[in-house]
């Protein structure tokens, strides 16, 4: 994740890179002692030692790939296994390690409190901690992990740490992250006039980088303060921005996102036939990727812009299509109210024939499960 690549699990955040710490770990991987005749006889490594180092080791390397599959759980148990190792021979050094990439898979997984929890176990270590990238890591996960509960100040507090080590070491790549991570806090506070010049500071980053993955979530971001602040057209301007880039990258369920955004974004301006439009590019692009549940919500959304516009006619159709995702979803709640959506267009239209139609499907459904009972 930390060359760019697609985190769809990344709840807005942009990812730091590893510690310069477990690059050199991973180097070391195999442990070898070249030792001088003369030296062997004074330097003596229990061979338990060198079988837990080269287990702890293994384990770590398989946490961080179950990590990056998004197999989330499996990573997590591979990592602790790797950090009692660490702690059974000492090495706190590599336990700092262990602990950063824990928190990162407790983020992921939603579960803030862990995530903090390993974070603060990291800090903990005091000296042995010296590894000003693996700081920063550590800081990255507590401050988006505040956010997320709520805590604004001690997570401005920590992002702030992490961009002033990034700065100090002149990582860009690590300020971006750190600027877009600030402004989502400066967002969540109200405060969105800072919030977005954050954002756009690591969007000029993020382009110096030509990381693609990192522009479109930071233009995604730039498109929500926009939004939030009530200037749609702004907003447009960068979600547009941001639809194209995930597009090209095939990033799907960001497109699906950001589709949505936009055509809200029209909504709110008046603009419901461009909201069609865009609605519609969601919709088509779930039926693509067998996303029901977007499917759903993307017919419910056009059919509302359709009613706006008065064109009932067509309404009639998405709730149609709505009727049958429902009853293939098994969903009885978002069945009935296609059904009362149905007959409520229909009356619109004076098909009263039709609207009564409707009313028996209900009532013959609702016989139907009354016996089956």
């Amino acid at each position: 994740m930390w060359k760019g690549e697609s985190n769809p699990t990344s709840k807005n955040t942009v990812p730091l890179p590893p510690s310069a710490e477990y690059l050199k770990a991973r180097k070391r991987a195999k442990i070898t002692h070249n030792f001088s005749p003369s030296s062997q006889a004074e330097v003596f490594v229990p061979q338990y030692q060198n079988d837990h180092f080269l287990k702890a080791t293994k384990m770590l390397d398989q946490g961080i790939q179950q990590q990056h599959a998004g197999e989330l759980p499996a990573a997590i148990k591979s990592l602790q296994e790797s950090l009692g190792l660490f702690q059974a021979i000492g090495d706190t050094q590599k336990q700092g390690m262990v602990l950063s990439y824990l928190a990162l898979s407790a983020y992921t997984l939603g579960d803030y409190k862990s995530a903090i929890s390993y974070s603060q176990q990291c800090l903990s270590l005091g000296k042995e901690t010296t590894d000003l990238r693996l700081q920063m890591q550590v800081f990255s996960h507590l401050g988006n992990s505040y956010r997320h509960l709520g805590d604004c100040n001690q997570a401005l507090k920590f992002l702030q740490q992490c961009l002033t080590i990034a700065r100090q070491l002149q990582d860009r790549r690590s300020e971006m992250a750190a600027l877009n991570n600030l402004g989502l806090v400066y967002k969540a506070l109200g405060n969105l006039t800072q919030a977005i010049q954050l954002k756009q500071q690591s969007l000029e980053i993020v382009r110096e980088l030509q990381d693609y993955w990192g522009e479109e979530q930071v233009l995604k971001n730039l498109g929500n303060a926009w939004y939030a602040l009530g200037n749609y057209t702004e907003a447009i301007a960068y979600y547009q921005q941001s639809v194209i880039i995930a597009r090209a990258l095939n990033n799907h369920r960001s497109a699906i996102q950001v589709f949505k955004n936009l055509g809200n974004a029209c909504c709110a301006l008046g603009d419901y036939a461009q909201a069609i439009i865009y609605y519609d590019q969601r919709l088509q692009l779930a039926k693509e990727i067998k996303d029901k549940r977007s499917q759903e919500q993307s017919l419910g959304s056009l059919r509302v812009a359709c009613e706006a516009l008065g064109d009932f006619a067509r309404a009639i159709l998405y709730y149609e299509e709505h009727l049958e995702l429902a009853r293939e979803l098994k969903d009885r709640q978002s069945e009935e109210q296609a059904l009362a959506n149905l007959r409520a267009a229909c009356y619109a239209l004076g098909d009263y024939a039709k609207a009564m139609q409707y009313q028996e499907g209900a009532g013959s459904r609702e016989q139907g499960a009354g016996s089956r009972e």
